[in-house]
């Protein structure tokens, strides 16, 4: 049996008696029923991934997985696609937005080559190197990974997974870096969601309105051309022609991280790609996934609708790389905390207003 179809195997839906059990802990609280909202939903979730047991959260990581795309070719970033590289070398010396985040909210950090273009990168403690191939092909042109190379990255993602939880990790972040990567990622909303590219196409690098417009083109192409592919429904092959390294790789993290019963925070425009492909691949992952923020993609509350999901935190952010996931785990932390520290009404002494 394949690695992955041995992580699908082990994915199942949440205990529905864990939500109960938790919630009649939560209204035993020394607060009014469902007064703290949000947080009381996701202490319910965590109980339930912690088999009804205590939940705790840390220590929390994030993956920040990087890759190159041949649709850059297509002109549909600002940035060069050196950018990648460079950006990969900033992570990993620490200069970058993602490193500021994850000190101060006391996440640890890994930075991933996916399939980064170029040669394997210099060894470093915080790096992992797992390059599929140097980058995508041009999916206007054709599939942008064979399936092979789909399920390679996949099981990638699986390894990242459970490195993660033999390093005592509970709880699993998604990050990315590829320039051009908002192009797959919105052909893959399409794709799975049966989303149209002029709804959800956006800005990206900073793209103005008639680079938006070519960038809708672009994806039209891509979709026109593996409609045949779409119209199959095998979300292993959608993957394949329209996704990265990158985000394949963090789809398969995804599965991994279910398959391990680890809470997964998704952060925003390409995470979620990486989400929708995993949530097709089996569709159980959504109970352990939790959104980390809106972000700023114009398109992107269409997106959430289309997978039934609300972002934690609403900051304007469109950045990637793993920020608002690792600003998320904090309220994931405050959801615990309540439920495992917070007095009863019994325990405090005070009246329960029954």
């Amino acid at each position: 049996m394949s690695m992955l179809q041995s992580t699908l195997d082990r994915i199942s839906p949440l205990d529905p008696t864990y939500f109960e059990q938790a919630q009649t802990h939560l209204d035993s609280q020394t607060k009014p029923k469902g007064s703290l909202g949000t947080l009381e939903r996701i202490a319910c979730r965590l109980v339930a991934l912690a088999d009804g047991e205590a939940p705790h959260v840390d220590p929390a990581r994030v993956y920040t997985c990087a890759g190159d795309h041949g649709v850059a070719a297509q002109g549909v970033s600002l940035f060069p696609q050196d950018v990648t590289r460079q950006m990969v070398e900033n992570f990993v010396h620490n200069g970058a937005a993602i490193n500021v985040l994850t000190r101060t909210a006391g996440v640890d950090l890994k930075v991933v080559d996916a399939g980064c273009l170029g040669e394997p990168f210099p060894e470093h403690p915080a790096l992992v190197q797992c390059k599929v191939a140097p980058g995508t092909r041009d999916f206007t042109t054709g599939p942008a990974m064979t399936r092979q190379e789909c399920l390679t990255a996949l099981e990638n993602g699986v390894r990242l997974a459970r490195t993660a939880r033999e390093d005592g990790v509970k709880t699993l972040c998604t990050g990315e870096m590829g320039i051009a990567n908002t192009t797959p990622a919105t052909a893959l909303f399409c794709a799975y969601l049966g989303l149209e590219p002029e709804a959800i196409t956006g800005p990206g690098t900073g793209l103005n309105a008639e680079g938006i417009r070519h960038k809708i083109r672009v994806i039209e192409r891509a979709l026109a051309l593996h409609a045949p592919v779409v119209a199959t429904g095998d979300p292993i092959d959608i993957l394949a022609c329209l996704g990265g390294f990158e985000i394949a790789t963090l789809a398969g993290m995804i599965l991994g991280g279910a398959s391990l019963g680890m809470a997964i925070v998704i952060d925003g425009f390409i995470s979620s790609s990486a989400f929708a492909a995993a949530r097709a691949i089996h569709p159980a992952v959504a109970e352990y996934a939790f959104f980390a923020h809106a972000s700023a993609e114009p398109g992107f509350a269409a997106v959430m609708d289309g997978l039934g999901a609300s972002p934690l935190l609403n900051l304007g952010m469109r950045l990637g790389e793993g920020t608002g996931a690792a600003m998320a785990v904090f309220i994931l932390r405050c959801a615990a905390n309540i439920y495992n520290e917070m007095a009863t009404f019994s325990s405090a002494g005070v009246d329960s207003g029954h």
